[in-house]
């Protein structure tokens, strides 16, 4: 069973192979925190798919901790598990199950988990657990006969069995080691506030990744993110205003706070999240404009007075260095309006 709907668990289920998964989220949909309904649809397809595919080529820097290859060779030290940045933290795992088939994921949605169960305290509860759904559509409840090391209620009141669970419901600043006997000023989502250097509330104290909350006045198309490549952007900019505070120079804010971006990799696909890709913050004064093909790519563009503030690309798009120009000149689009993702249009030439 894994539990969460964020990056972790978006790529956990896809990972696993030849086992039964029970995926629970909170939410209507799969990857409530990086898609919308209709981008989470067009990946679900992708999860009942049987046939497992090549793999696509990695085009960026790859992150292990020293001596993996070794490690993962020998298993020698099967509890360090190693490097957790980015899509590599399962790289020398082997996420392969006994059964014959590709995937077989079951989703529950809109519950959390209520309560865990051991084996023997369940056996004393009385209470009953559910089979794993045979099939994808099929809505009937059949009580499950098997014994299962775990068990776990969930907030609809349904009760299933399982080997394994995998908690991954999110990021919390974990400041509690800091705040004792120090003044910090924490922000409203519990980190430690930092100004455009980085620098705390206290002297000579910086902060970067999911312990700090960005405090300065943000880029019109930048939001802080809980994410791996924003923690190594900010660990670095710090690093570079500890440098020059220390010699007293003045360093202008770094690029990368200019426009979010991030790239990564789910269900197969390559996804790459622009701006307020969401339209965070943009209220109901925007538009979208989409383009999907099914089981190729899914595109969406949001726009506010004519002007791209964000962009979801799922596939091999071509069109993120595009839309990334796009965004930060803040060119005016409206003349051009469903035309822009037109697929008879090359606008990547035609913007070049």
């Amino acid at each position: 069973m894994i539990i969460g709907n964020g990056g972790i668990a978006l790529e956990l289920v896809y990972e696993i192979e030849g086992c039964e998964v029970i995926w629970v989220i909170k939410d209507k949909a799969i990857g409530n925190t990086f898609f919308d309904a209709g981008a989470a649809e067009f990946l679900t397809s992708k999860l009942i798919d049987e046939k497992p595919e090549a793999k696509i080529a990695q085009k960026r820097t790859r992150y292990t901790t020293e001596g993996r290859k070794k490690e993962a060779q020998t298993r020698a030290n099967a509890g360090n598990i190693g490097s957790a940045l980015g899509p590599d933290w399962h790289e020398g795992l082997d996420l392969k199950g006994t059964k014959e088939f590709s995937h077989k994921i079951h989703i529950e949605t809109m519950c959390e988990v209520k309560k865990i169960y051991l084996q023997e305290e369940f056996r004393i509860s009385e209470k009953k657990s559910l089979s794993f759904p045979r099939d994808h559509h099929d809505q009937s409840v059949t009580t499950d006969k098997e014994i299962w090391p775990v068990y776990v209620e969930l907030t609809n009141e349904k009760i299933f069995g399982c080997d394994f669970i995998v908690s991954a419901t999110g990021v919390t600043p974990n400041t509690e080691p800091f705040l004792c006997g120090n003044n910090f000023d924490v922000g409203e989502d519990g980190g430690l506030k930092v100004d455009d250097h980085m620098h705390t509330s206290l002297p000579d104290i910086y902060a970067a990744g999911d312990i700090c909350t960005a405090s300065w006045h943000p880029s019109p198309v930048w939001l802080q993110m809980r994410l791996w490549t924003q923690a190594r952007q900010m660990g670095w900019y710090a690093a570079k205003c500890m440098a020059a505070a220390s010699v007293g120079e003045s360093i202008d804010m770094d690029f990368s706070f200019e426009l979010f971006a991030h790239v990564t990799k789910f269900f197969n696909y390559k996804v790459v999240l622009l701006g307020k890709y969401n339209a965070q913050g943009l209220g109901s004064n925007h538009e979208l404009l989409l383009r999907c093909t099914k089981g190729q790519e899914y595109i969406k563009a949001v726009l506010q007075n004519g002007r791209m503030m964000g962009a979801v690309l799922i596939g091999e798009t071509d069109l993120e260095e595009t839309f990334e120009n796009l965004i930060l000149n803040q060119m005016n689009l409206s003349a051009y309006g469903e035309d822009l993702l037109d697929p008879n249009i090359d606008i990547e030439d035609y913007f070049d």
